[in-house]
């Protein structure tokens, strides 16, 4: 059984699927997931997906704005913990700092950051954090704001094994995505090694990030076997060692039974 730990089903061109939602989870049923999390990235879109996974018991998701987006409603604290009471919301974010997709000032990334921090405190709900170019800052804000009192994961994690080390020892997990499965990927293959087991985390990112041989293609939530597959190649471990803890450690972060 798979958990794939971070997708976003609202955005996944269902062309290949009959124009059919269902068709795509049973899909995905049959690929071995058994559990994923929807990830919100604007407060606008938020209701639109929520209602596309709600009847789905094997779908959760988070409430979050994403640090690549601009000019849309910035999240308040009480906002963001509004919609953590939400049965199906398990976490806060997407959220963090993206330093390569966007340049000059970036005060309101960092602002927008720590609002979701403080909410997840106020809440009890872990994190989910994108970073990308970033590490003193995102490392600084999260020790700052006290972000290992609920913790969370690093996801599509591709900075180096010394970002990851000083996360885990905040409390947070390490989300491994398709890239690890990049030719020219050897970096992230290399930190990956290095993560606890307990501390490992697969995801898709669909539908973007399509693991080899898919590269390119649309990507959907069964394919985090494919992550699953690599990193027991590159750890020397088993597929069913990865998808064991994996599934075990990603219903511990999101709280679920």
């Amino acid at each position: 059984m798979f958990f794939d730990s971070h997708c976003h089903l609202d955005r996944i061109d269902l062309a290949d699927f009959d124009n059919d939602f269902n068709q795509l989870m049973s899909c995905i049923e049959a690929d071995g997931v058994r559990r994923m999390v929807c990830i919100g990235v604007t407060l606008e879109s938020f209701d639109s997906m929520y209602r596309r996974v709600e009847s789905c018991d094997q779908v959760y998701c988070t409430a979050g704005v994403h640090p690549d987006y601009q000019d849309i409603i910035e999240p308040e604290v009480g906002r963001l913990c509004e919609l953590a009471e939400l049965d199906k919301v398990v976490a806060i974010g997407e959220t963090g700092l993206d330093y390569f997709h966007q340049s000059g000032d970036l005060d309101w990334q960092r602002k927008r950051f720590v609002t979701h921090i403080q909410a997840a405190r106020e809440c009890g709900l872990p994190l989910v954090v994108h970073t990308r170019d970033a590490r003193e800052d995102t490392l600084d804000l999260l020790r700052r704001h006290d972000a290992q009192e609920v913790g969370g994961v690093l996801h599509c994690f591709t900075e180096d094994w010394e970002m990851a080390r000083a996360a885990i020892e905040l409390g947070f997990y390490i989300s491994i995505s398709g890239i690890v499965t990049f030719h020219q990927a050897q970096n992230v293959r290399d930190m990956a090694r290095r993560i606890p087991l307990e501390r490992l985390l697969i995801e898709t990112d669909a539908p973007w990030l399509s693991p080899a041989p898919f590269r390119g293609k649309p990507n959907h939530p069964g394919r985090v076997k494919l992550v699953a597959e690599k990193l027991a190649e590159i750890r020397g471990e088993s597929v069913d060692t990865i998808a064991g803890a994996t599934f075990a450690n990603a219903n511990r972060l999101f709280g679920l039974a």
